[in-house]
């Protein structure tokens, strides 16, 4: 089945998910989070990609947020079920077993910065506003952003973002810690791919076990955590000596 929000590309063992909603603002429509469940599901499954890049490139919007469209004729039982469909999108985003990078290529806000906190390395372009601008509208996000944004940015900055609601520069994002990289808009894209592309020159079970290793360290106590990685490593690094 085609996709209609979005396009998919696989170049040198890194899959692109791109969205492109045919409009200026990709949305989070309940049609683009399927999609994407969709596309994530099939470049998990592809043995080429050891490597995921999400991007709106080259569009004017990475994702603007849910679909406002559809939420004011939601009932509370169908806000609920967004949240949750919204969420497990998500989830399987974070537990995917392939690095995944989110190519921030301009507006991102509300859904869309949430979209971006479920995936392991964020890339700005100069050009890059984002934030939540729920609180604006008198709604808040069900898709987790609560509680995530304090994970990476800290409490303090998690407050400002929610409760100024105002869209933030990458020098802001980047000073937070919401993006890892700025570049300016010229170069954005070919460091995005030169980024992706190293990566995923590099054996997909080691970055798969790096990865689950280093979500777990948000919930594993030290001592956990370092008997978790003997574990891992005696395993992985077993299999790859075997293998040369």
């Amino acid at each position: 089945m085609p996709y209609k929000k979005l396009r998919i590309e696989i170049t040198n063992r890194v899959g692109y998910i791109l969205l492109d909603a045919g409009s200026r603002f990709n949305k989070l429509s309940i049609t683009t989070i399927r999609e994407l469940k969709r596309a994530f599901a099939q470049l998990e499954g592809d043995e080429s990609a050891y490597a995921v890049v999400l991007s709106g490139y080259p569009g004017e919007s990475f994702a603007a947020g849910a679909d406002i469209g559809q939420m004011v004729n939601f009932s509370p039982g169908d806000a609920f079920h967004f949240a949750e469909f919204g969420q497990s999108l998500f989830d399987q985003i974070e537990s995917c077993s392939k690095p995944v990078i989110c190519a921030l290529n301009g507006i991102t806000m509300g859904g869309g910065c949430d979209l971006a906190m479920s995936c392991d390395i964020r890339i700005a372009t100069e050009g890059l506003r984002i934030g939540h601008s729920g609180a604006k509208l008198g709604i808040i996000t069900g898709f987790c952003g609560t509680h995530k944004l304090p994970h990476i940015v800290g409490k303090n900055f998690a407050r400002e973002i929610f409760m100024t609601s105002e869209p933030y520069s990458s020098a802001d994002a980047l000073r937070m810690g919401l993006v890892d990289r700025v570049y300016a808009d010229d170069v954005f894209w070919p460091e995005v791919v030169q980024l992706a592309e190293r990566i995923a020159s590099h054996p997909l079970n080691a970055l798969s076990a790096a990865k689950r290793l280093i979500n777990a360290a948000e919930d594993t106590d030290l001592r956990s955590g370092c008997l978790l990685e003997r574990e891992t490593a005696t395993h992985i690094n077993s299999l790859h000596i075997s293998l040369h």
